[in-house]
């Protein structure tokens, strides 16, 4: 989610950065909405303020002997309207939600803008590239041919876009994994943790997949669990909520 200050300071700012993305933000409702959401803050905040100054003169009136219903029925009153603004505020802010929440990030400035892949530009490149004499084949079909790779009988026993490794094609893919996780706590101090695959929907909109990517999830849909796309998403929520001392960063988890 975008830094809702920024939204409030600079909209212009996150309307042309959206606009280089393609998508068109509706300023003027999220202008309107945060203007709402202004005034009707301070009016809770009014009445909250007028309900504890009459709470605490019932209790002086009170200990003094005095007739506090006319107070009292103040103070109901009071808390009426301070629960309809409540119930506004709370509405108001859950569509302000909805929003920032459908919202990508914000390129960086040095992005060129473009519809297509024709406009990107190219930065550098290393190397020549290989010549062949023969025309080369990606991975997934050298993997059809040896049989090392079985994407039909995945997507039989599962669905499309799953694949069966077989032989030394599993073997390697194990072993790259050994390799990354060795090289990362033995040589850069990163703290192995082993995560749970499947999430609660608070973890999947701490990092972004919720709502926009909710279509493209397997989902447990009864259960209100989700299956991660990367392990950036249980790894992250290990700090959800927390306030992290600085004196324990940087955490280094792999």
């Amino acid at each position: 989610m975008l830094d809702s200050h920024l939204l409030r300071s600079n909209i212009e700012v996150v309307v042309a950065g959206l606009k280089k993305r393609g998508v068109e933000l509706d300023a003027d409702l999220l202008i309107r909405l945060e203007t709402e959401r202004k005034k009707v803050q301070v009016e809770t905040q009014e009445l909250q303020q007028i309900r504890n100054s009459r709470s605490k003169e019932i209790g002086r009136i009170k200990a003094q002997g005095g007739d506090v219903q006319p107070l009292l029925d103040e103070v109901s009153t009071l808390g009426d309207r301070l629960k309809t603004c409540e119930g506004e505020l709370e509405k108001i802010q859950e569509k302000l939600n909805d929003i920032m929440l459908e919202m990508p990030n914000l390129p960086h400035k040095s992005v060129p803008t473009g519809l297509s892949e024709e406009e990107n530009r190219e930065v550098r490149k290393w190397g020549e590239l290989p010549r062949f004499e023969f025309e080369p084949r990606d991975h997934v079909d050298l993997g059809e041919q040896s049989g090392l790779l079985d994407f039909e009988t995945a997507s039989k026993i599962s669905a499309s876009r799953f694949v069966i490794m077989r032989g030394p094609v599993a073997r390697l893919h194990r072993a790259l994994i050994q390799f990354m996780l060795d090289v990362h706590t033995s040589e850069h101090g990163y703290t192995e943790v082993n995560v749970p695959y499947i999430v609660n929907a608070d973890s999947m909109f701490g990092t972004g997949q919720l709502p926009k990517f909710e279509e493209e999830l397997f989902a447990i849909r009864d259960r209100d669990l989700y299956l991660i796309p990367t392990a950036e998403v249980p790894v992250t929520n290990i700090v959800r909520g927390e306030i992290v001392p600085a004196e324990d960063m940087p955490l280094r988890y792999v």
